[in-house]
């Protein structure tokens, strides 16, 4: 299973509660922060609903 780097790049400020709820499920918490994660299904849709606020690398 291949692994995604995920780093936050845009503030919460003005977010919806369900999109900072998503940031919080992908483990990120502040600006600049970065996690390392599976690539499944489920993150894979968490990450498309919060395009707009992080940056994606595939590892």
């Amino acid at each position: 299973m291949s692994k995604i780097r995920v780093t936050q790049v845009r503030s919460i400020i003005g977010a919806t509660k369900r999109q900072r709820m998503t940031l919080q499920t992908l483990g990120l918490r502040r600006i600049h922060q970065t996690v390392e994660l599976d690539s499944s299904e489920s993150v894979v849709g968490a990450i498309r609903k919060v395009n707009h606020l992080v940056e994606i690398e595939t590892l």
